[in-house]
């Protein structure tokens, strides 16, 4: 209230002074008054002031009304508000490795087939298990099993069995094929998969190819018989292990006999390694043996004996895979280097793809591999394998979504190449056939291939292989061997429950010797056969086929035409179906 007092006192003093006139005495008197009466009013207000603060009901103390208590002012904290990612509007690049279906192999003699019977279903099985039996105009039986077992996922065991033959129209024009075989597969711990096979395959015909036709002789040296039983042990890893290793050893053993106590025993043990180093290169380290050992009727056993060393290197981008080795191999004594180069380029989009290779290896001539050229065959007295050696440039791909195509083009060099005479000089009738060896054969080859596929509906496959042999030392022409073939392929599935396929072989014959070494060629083939299947229950299908619709008889080998037209049909049932 003093203070309240103060401050009215030195607002009127300040006035005063303001208004401070000629008439001073006035004024100096009028500031006496005022502050006669502030010194009364100062002297009234202190002891009320006082008498209003006094508490009456207590006797003495001190009354504490608040107290100070300090408190530390909030920090400010700092936010940690998370602010949202920027959008990435760049399009991942992802790489599709899918292999080509259309594949070019490399120059081969043409494999026989004694009947021109090709029996398959058209359509696709779902089914795990199924028997497939029929009988033909040729008295043909054919009965073929398929059956699965196992999880399919840990273990599994596929059992095949099939057998097919036929009786012709000339004399001893028989022919009949059995083949059974086991596979299965067992994975053992999180990484390792062992895989196991055995199986036997028995060929009967007869040397029907005697000339004239009107000759009598023994049954017995016209058969022709040959078994194999084979067997195979192997193993590799899932995955890659954590050093980037990938292996996958195996074990193949085939014994091979005839109907006259001529025996071969092959042992081939294969030994791959690779190493992953970073993303793009991989490096090949393979080992390789094959052991084969022929065991004449009543003659030394003879050994053939071949080896060889696969080191390389791989590099794989999204538009490159090319692979740059060598293969140093043993011929039994005799060394020879292959080298082993690769190079596929491809586009973006996998749409073409550019090829190249240079590379060399040795396959083994055997009795087994003989006699699957040619079953009427002397067995051979001596042994060469076959030096191979190409270089090749092609390309392939694909325009829209249906159609592929393929070409390539090369220049092969063959050592020690077996060639096929029929013998005119033990009887003269010319039913069995010489194996001769040619040291040097150059090779044109070139091969082509069409595809075209609308999903399972429709597929026409067709492909072209010519070979011109040159250079050869030791005969006048590459007997046996075809020089132009063409071979096509339609699959139709023309309603839900009905397929029809197609299959088209043609080929240029080959050179031969007639008695009296004269030369000459086989004429051309063409045979054309048509198969249809069609569902009548969920498990129960009903087939046919008819082969060589144009009733040619031609021949692969002097003196043994084929079957003329012929036609087989019957019953699929299928069982274990998978839903």
């Amino acid at each position: 209230m003093l203070s309240g007092y103060i401050l009215i006192y030195l607002n009127v003093d300040s006035k005063i002074k303001e208004r401070t006139t000629r008439k001073g005495k006035y004024i100096n008197m009028m500031k006496k008054r005022l502050y006669r009466i502030f010194l009364l009013m100062t002297a009234i207000a202190g002891p009320l002031a006082m008498q209003a603060q006094k508490d009456t009901t207590k006797n003495g103390g001190v009354n504490i009304v608040s107290s100070f208590k300090p408190v530390l002012r909030e920090a400010a904290k700092i936010n940690f508000n998370a602010s949202p990612p920027s959008a990435d509007t760049t399009k991942p690049k992802l790489n599709y490795d899918i292999p080509n279906q259309n594949l070019l192999f490399a120059y081969q003699p043409g494999t026989l087939k004694p009947l021109a019977l090709n029996v398959d279903t058209a359509g696709k099985f779902n089914n795990s298990s199924y028997i497939k039996a029929g009988f033909g105009s040729l008295r043909t039986p054919f009965i073929q099993a398929g059956i699965s077992l196992g999880d399919g996922s840990t273990a599994g065991l596929n059992i095949y069995a099939k057998h097919v033959g036929s009786d012709g129209k000339r004399d001893y024009q028989k022919f009949a094929n059995t083949n059974v075989r086991l596979a299965g597969y067992f994975k053992s711990g999180n990484n390792l998969q062992w895989d196991a096979s055995i199986g036997m395959n028995q060929l009967r015909t007869y040397k029907y190819g005697y000339e004239p036709q009107s000759l009598v002789l023994p049954v017995d040296s016209l058969k022709q018989n040959f078994q194999t039983i084979s067997g195979r042990v192997a193993m590799h890893n899932i995955n890659k292990t954590q050093f980037g290793l990938t292996y996958a050893p195996e074990a193949r053993v085939d014994v091979f006999s005839d109907n006259r106590k001529n025996s071969e025993s092959n042992t081939v043990l294969h030994l791959p390694l690779q190493k992953t180093v970073g993303k793009a290169f991989t490096i090949n380290l393979g080992l390789t043996f094959d052991l084969t050992r022929l065991s004449p009727n009543g003659k030394a056993a003879l050994n053939n004996t071949i080896y060889y060393l696969s080191p390389s290197v791989l590099f794989k981008s999204s538009t490159i895979n090319a692979q740059v080795g060598i293969r140093p191999s043993w011929d039994n004594k005799s060394f020879k280097m292959f080298p082993n180069i690769l190079a596929d380029v491809s586009t973006e989009d996998r749409r073409f793809t550019f090829q190249a290779g240079w590379t060399g290896y040795i396959r083994k001539t055997t009795y087994q591999y003989l006699a699957s050229q040619n079953p009427w065959i002397w067995l051979p007295t001596d042994f060469k394998n076959t030096w191979i050696e190409e270089r090749f440039a092609g390309f392939k791909g694909a325009i829209g979504n249906h159609f592929t195509y393929s070409a390539k083009a090369g220049f092969n060099k063959l050592n020690n190449q077996p060639l096929f005479i029929n013998d005119t000089t033990a009887a003269g009738d010319g039913k069995s056939f010489r194996v001769v060896n040619e040291s040097r054969i150059n090779v044109v080859n070139f091969g082509g291939e069409l595809g075209y596929t609308i999903n399972e509906k429709f597929s026409l496959i067709t492909g072209l292989t010519f070979n011109q042999f040159s250079g050869l030392k030791d005969n006048a022409k590459a007997w046996g061997l075809i020089p132009l073939e063409l071979k096509a392929a339609m699959r139709l599935q023309i309603i839900k429950d009905l397929w029809l396929k197609t299959d088209l072989f043609a080929w240029q014959g080959a050179k031969y010797l007639k008695k009296g070494n004269v030369e000459d060629r086989l004429t051309g083939a063409v045979d054309l056969n048509a198969g249809l299947e069609f569902k009548i229950t969920k498990n129960v299908n009903l087939w046919t086929q008819f082969n060589n619709l144009f009733n040619k008889e031609y021949q692969r080998w002097n003196q043994y035409p084929s079957y003329g037209f012929n036609f087989v049909g019957g019953v699929v049932f299928s069982f274990d179906q998978k839903h």
